[in-house]
């Protein structure tokens, strides 16, 4: 598309001359949320997320200026000094190789120390041991778990005050938890190591989703002020065009933060082989990703599931119906009550919010 083409639908989508029944469908986007959501469940179950050395406790040797960093040299060593161990091999920067492994004696950590840097042609001295114990994974894994719930906790709070809306905040805080599910449902399905610098994408994850739906919410309590004073669209219909009229910033938002994310995740997962930035840029590419489509077509909808629950909201849209359904049978042109039961009607300029233009009548 064009840059005026693509200008021209942002204006489009605003000014609400063309729109998206994005919340008029939300039972296909819940389906679709709920199939991605349960089978993120069944990879994280069966599978399991391979988590790292600093959360299963273990022994991590580091080789140093190797001229051939062939993973097989590092399985097949440790396979001949520490039978039976199921290690993590990684190739870190250009020159180096990481291996991990379970728990070790002191004899076997100097044996395999020693044969890993035979193995590799370079001096005992570029191999480096490293000991982590259970009890240390477990406190990182403690910490994450008290971070993420923490940070959901002030979030949801912070939400329920600032839109004065419950409901806004069960919706922002559920999509979230979708996209940290989908999310780790694909980190696991890849098989990539998860360490503390994962914890970090996946929090960085919530902040980022946390911050797109505000936008959107923004927009919806912003259409929806004074909602019963008018009878010409309902609630969900009002917040359809609010979804619609972000749509653009949304998009434009999260291919700017992709773009990069996606740069470091090419040069270091593919490049360089650098772990770290290799797990923060995968669990952030697919975060942003998840989470931009999330606050489009899960966090709306749900709230407009929710609040048409309202007895005020559920009496005001039955009377916004039945007036439309008596407008039709006297007759008002279809393309008005189409743009109004497309959520893209709009007040007349002038007119006060409950004042809605007079539609015409067929002779």
């Amino acid at each position: 598309m064009a840059r005026g083409g693509f200008a021209q639908w942002g204006n489009d989508l605003y000014t609400g001359r063309r729109s998206y029944p994005i919340v008029q469908k939300r039972r296909i986007w819940f389906s679709i949320v709920g199939l991605f959501s349960a089978a993120s469940i069944l990879v994280l179950v069966f599978q399991g997320l391979n988590l790292g050395i600093d959360f299963r406790g273990g022994s991590e040797f580091t080789v140093s200026g190797v001229s051939n960093t062939d993973e097989d040299i590092a399985l097949d060593t440790v396979a001949e000094v520490a039978p039976g161990q199921e290690p993590h091999v990684a190739q870190v920067g250009g020159d180096g190789v990481r291996v991990q492994v379970s728990e070790l004696d002191n004899e076997q950590t100097n044996e395999l120390q020693a044969a890993l840097g035979q193995a590799y042609g370079v001096e005992p001295s570029e191999v480096t041991s490293n000991f982590i114990g259970p009890t240390w994974g477990q406190s990182v894994s403690m910490r994450a778990l008290w971070g993420t719930v923490t940070f959901i906790v002030a979030a949801a709070l912070f939400m329920a005050v600032y839109f004065r809306a419950w409901r806004m905040s069960v919706a922002a805080i559920v999509a979230m938890l979708a996209d940290v599910l989908v999310s780790a449902g694909v980190y696991a399905l890849i098989g990539w190591e998860v360490t503390p610098s994962t914890i970090i994408g996946f929090l960085t994850i919530l902040g980022f989703s946390l911050y797109d739906k505000m936008v959107v919410f923004d927009k919806v309590r912003e259409n929806t002020v004074a909602l019963t004073e008018q009878t010409r669209s309902t609630y969900a219909e009002r917040a359809n065009l609010a979804v619609n009229q972000t749509l653009v910033r949304s998009i434009n938002t999260s291919v700017v933060a992709l773009l990069p994310v996606a740069g470091i995740l090419f040069v270091g997962g593919f490049l360089l082989g650098a772990g770290t930035l290799k797990d923060i840029s995968l669990s952030l590419f697919v975060g942003i990703a998840v989470g931009a489509t999330s606050s489009i077509f899960l966090a709306t909808p749900l709230d407009v599931a929710l609040r048409e629950g309202e007895p005020k909201i559920a009496a005001h849209t039955k009377k916004v119906m039945d007036l439309r359904a008596g407008l039709a049978a006297e007759g008002v042109e279809e393309s008005v009550l189409a743009a109004a039961a497309s959520g893209s009607a709009q007040l007349v300029p002038g007119h006060h919010q409950g004042h809605t233009a007079q539609p015409k009548r067929r002779r």
